[in-house]
């Protein structure tokens, strides 16, 4: 007999000055504004920047449905405490044994903590989850905030992973990652 999986992650939480939140369908306008349809924002992520609101709709009220069935990749809007409109997303993917974290911020909100204070909860969540051995994450070796996000929030940084993800806005080919890991 299997052992059971993962609980659940919390489909509302909120930190110092953020609440994150399942999406819908109708945040599609608000997500497309603030950071889905930025080619800097999403130059080194495996999706290229939406440049209409319709397909977005669709990959949201995806999202959404993964929630309502229970299970993942979860993901998570980010918005200002007290707010509605998202500045970014977190997401979580649970196999395994193991959890992958993925995040993306409006390009106006960077450097400014708020990709750490997502990401720490949920590193946290998911190491205290008895099935859960290994919390990870990764990106381009040429992002280095993006390193310093993962490593702030409590991952270490273990090796580079040879042409690992393609990021669709830089070319064909796969790129060079950083891996950065919590284990237990």
């Amino acid at each position: 007999m299997n052992p059971p999986g993962p609980s659940r992650p919390p489909a509302i939480f909120v930190t110092a000055r953020l609440a994150a939140r399942p999406p819908c369908a109708d945040d599609a306008e608000a997500v497309f504004a603030s950071y889905a349809s930025d080619p800097e924002v999403t130059r080194y992520l495996s999706w290229r920047a939406y440049v209409r609101v319709q397909p977005l709709a669709v990959f949201l009220q995806e999202c959404a449905a993964r929630w309502e069935k229970g299970f993942g990749p979860f993901t998570w809007l980010l918005c200002l405490k007290g707010t509605t409109a998202p500045i970014g997303s977190v997401g979580l993917t649970i196999e395994g044994g193991r959890a992958m974290l993925g995040y993306v911020l409006a390009k106006k909100f960077w450097r400014h903590g708020f990709a750490t204070e997502a990401l720490t909860p949920l590193v946290a969540w998911s190491i205290a989850q008895p099935q859960i051995w290994r919390v990870w994450a990764f990106c381009d070796v040429e992002n280095p905030a993006s390193i310093r996000v993962m490593e702030k929030a409590g991952l270490v940084r273990e090796a580079v992973l040879r042409r690992w993800q393609v990021c669709p806005t830089l070319g064909p080919e796969p790129r060079d990652c950083i891996i950065c890991a919590k284990v237990k």
